[in-house]
């Protein structure tokens, strides 16, 4: 007897069924997001009173040695810091970044690299032809990387081929949005098909205990595309980030059940593919007018490594009767709180000035301890004068103008010292454990507990 069909309409956004079609989704308020799709209904008796008894299963203690999943090392040191040592072997990754960021040339990369490595790494296009593919790799210098490749978009197919083929230590699935499964009606792209693409996959990678790369696609918000059913089935999601206007590119972990997920990788866009960068500071500081006003220099951390970068501003008279606030890099509530602590604690007025924030390089800094450099290079700017260039800033600033400890300040200094800066205003409060160079050179502190001594020093303290 035929299976019957039964039809729900599906948002594309956040996954919600409605039995109904409507212009607006009521769970995530998107506009003309709702598509009907049609599935199998499940045959009469297979609900739970008519399911298998099952077997009993072993329990087990928490105490024991734990065992440390083993790693494959990719030979990209950047990919292996974000990872959290290597990928790990039947682990699923879903990497999502814009379009044209550069996410497959990342993963032909990898893959090219564990396959000259003597692994077995296979490479599933689904938007791209071989021959597109073909002309990327020679393109990059890697058309001599064993990598075994194919153009194909049906799930059927692809399980098939790893089925038949010899175990593959790296599987890359470029994208997951164009996969499509015959046993659904849905089109490609949608929820459901999204969804039966990423579990068939997923159960195949356990099962076979290869490695498994998913791309995924963002929306216009910047979040990963589908349901959100899929982030929470892979072992780890990566955010590839950057802007076109420039050549950096950082990966991020926003999941990592194998590792930590507040280390990033920094590579760099090149006519050859992507470089890594072994040192983002010298890198994010390699342009810098040391002699403009209103730029400082923050030591900011990324997990446990210190990355320094300049925090441009740029204080102006406004005509406008509400004068204007922008912020590229940092929180724009940030902004906000700072310009009115200054004005409230300081007496510093930016009421009939525009304040611009910028920080360099296309980085964008989440850190509270980026007050204080923000704090410097707005007061600085007001009063038209140059910084220290040799000279940091790091510190978290509280609404009542109190300058906080930040963590990890000994590794901030020392990173600091390293790339030959000399001074640093730094929180009154918090314990330095080294604050010297590879070389022994140490830095001259200046350690203040308000945002007034800043000010003051600055010349811009009423």
């Amino acid at each position: 007897m035929a299976k019957a069909q039964r039809s729900s309409f599906v948002c594309q956004s956040c996954g919600a069924a409605s039995p109904r079609w409507s212009g607006k989704c009521v769970a995530c308020g998107d506009w003309n997001t709702i598509v009907e799709e049609v599935s199998a209904a499940a045959p009469p008796g297979s609900g739970l009173a008519g399911a298998s008894k099952g077997r009993a299963l072993r329990l087990e203690s928490l105490s024991g040695a734990p065992e440390e999943a083993p790693r494959i090392v990719t030979g990209m040191p950047e990919l292996d810091r974000v990872t959290g040592g290597g990928i790990v072997p039947g682990s699923v990754l879903l990497i999502a970044g814009e379009p044209g960021i550069g996410k497959s040339t990342l993963l032909l990369q990898l893959a090219a690299t564990l396959a000259r490595a003597g692994r077995r790494a296979i490479y599933f296009s689904g938007e791209e032809a071989a021959a597109q593919v073909r002309l990327r790799a020679t393109r990059l210098g890697l058309a001599d990387a064993p990598v075994a490749l194919a153009a194909e978009t049906s799930l059927t197919n692809i399980l098939a081929t790893l089925g038949t083929e010899k175990r593959a230590d790296l599987v890359v699935i470029d994208s997951i949005q164009t996969l499509w499964s015959d046993a659904l009606e849905a089109a490609p792209g949608s929820v459901s098909q999204v969804r039966a693409a990423t579990q068939s996959l997923v159960r195949y990678a356990k099962s076979a205990g290869c490695a498994l790369l998913l791309v995924g696609h963002v929306t216009k918000d910047g979040q990963i595309a589908g349901p959100k059913a899929v982030e929470h089935v892979v072992d780890t999601v990566l955010s590839f980030e950057g802007d076109r206007g420039h050549t950096y590119r950082i990966l991020r972990a926003t999941k990592n059940r194998f590792g930590a997920t507040d280390e990033i990788g920094v590579f760099e866009m090149v006519e050859t593919g992507l470089r890594e960068v072994a040192n983002p500071s010298e890198l994010f500081l390699g342009e810098r007018d040391a002699k403009a006003a209103g730029t400082a220099v923050f030591a900011g951390m990324e997990g446990t490594r210190p990355i320094l970068v300049e925090m441009q501003a740029l204080v102006a008279p406004s005509g406008l009767g509400v004068p204007r606030r922008a912020v590229v890099g940092w929180e724009q509530s940030r902004l906000a709180m700072l310009i009115a602590v200054l004005e409230a604690r300081c007496g510093v007025s930016f009421a009939h000035h525009d304040v611009y924030l910028n920080v360099a390089g296309g980085l964008r800094i989440v850190e509270p301890a980026a007050d204080l450099a923000a704090a410097a290079a707005l007061l600085a700017s007001l009063a038209n004068r140059a910084l220290d260039a040799k000279q940091i800033h790091f510190g978290e600033i509280s609404l009542s103008g109190a300058v906080r400890a930040s963590p990890h300040m000994g590794l901030r200094l020392k990173e600091a010292a390293k790339l030959g800066f000399t001074a640093a205003i730094i929180p009154a409060g918090g314990e330095l454990r080294s604050e010297a160079g590879p070389d022994g050179t140490r830095l001259k502190l200046n350690r203040i507990s308000h945002l007034k001594d800043l000010a003051a020093r600055l010349g811009a303290c009423d």
